[in-house]
């Protein structure tokens, strides 16, 4: 072998150098190749339209199936016949109910306790004060007004003390120390008594007012206090609370608890 001959290793060497680039340059049409056979896979479905398997009966829409019994299926299926009888029935239930109950426009008047009041008038106030003793059950006292207790005698004093009667009437003690000559007409609503009428051996005057259904007995005392009973309770009525009047001392009135009300002149 002559240094002219080509050497052997040389070649071997640059064989795989050779292989690589041209696979190098072939690697990109094969990806490319790769990418399109990929594409056209995909768009074949798209070209050949939907294709959806066999589905059970019932189902199609792709929501599951309940099955009722038939006699929630026939409930279910009447219409609004069944309903508009039963809510018919209803409303005749509750318009029955409606008119057995009964039922008053009139408002409840609370209960007061007067206690404090009248503790405090027959303390202070410039004359004899006089209260109801003994009255039958069902008188409930509804109202207790105090006025000119705190004047210092500037001012005529008067108590009011109203009541529900057992007849579901208003019935008011109305004292004052004011002079009778204008007192008793402003409680009566009238200027002339019609009558007398005789409570426990007194002789109380009777007055009425028909266009207010107002009746009242009035009495003047020897120190000038006058007594009016007075309101839309009949004269039996009105006799019954003037009958159990009774004059209070300072003494005999016990002291009110200390959870009474503070009276309010």
């Amino acid at each position: 072998m002559t240094d002219k001959t080509p050497h052997p290793v040389a070649e071997t060497e640059d064989a795989p150098r050779e292989a690589e680039a041209a696979h190098e340059a072939e690697a990109p049409h094969g990806t490319e190749a790769a990418r399109q056979a990929a594409s056209e896979a995909g768009a074949a479905p798209e070209r050949e339209g939907p294709h959806e398997g066999p589905r059970e009966d019932g189902a199609q829409d792709g929501r599951p199936v309940v099955e009722v019994s038939p006699a929630v299926h026939k409930r279910l299926t009447t219409g609004l016949g069944g309903f508009a009888m039963a809510m018919a029935a209803c409303l005749v239930l509750v318009l029955a109910i409606y008119v057995v109950t009964p039922r008053t426009d009139e408002p409840i008047l609370p209960t007061v306790d007067y206690g404090a009041h009248l503790w405090a008038m027959s303390s202070d106030a410039p004359f004899t004060v006089y209260a109801p003793e003994g009255l039958p059950e069902r008188w409930r006292p509804t109202s207790s007004r105090v006025h000119g207790l705190d004047k210092g005698g500037e001012e005529p004093v008067a108590w009011h003390l109203g009541f529900v009667t057992p007849q579901d009437e208003y019935a008011a003690l109305e004292q004052s120390n004011e002079d009778a000559s204008d007192y008793v007409p402003r409680m009566t609503n009238s200027s002339r008594p019609i009558g007398t009428h005789q409570v426990g051996g007194q002789t109380w005057d009777k007055y009425h007012r028909k266009d207010k259904k107002a009746n009242s007995l009035a009495r003047t005392l020897p120190d000038g206090t006058s007594l009016v009973v007075t309101g839309t309770a009949s004269y039996e009525e009105l006799a019954i609370l003037a009958g159990s009047l009774k004059p209070q001392s300072k003494d005999d009135v016990p002291l009110p608890a200390s959870t009474a009300p503070t009276p309010k002149y």
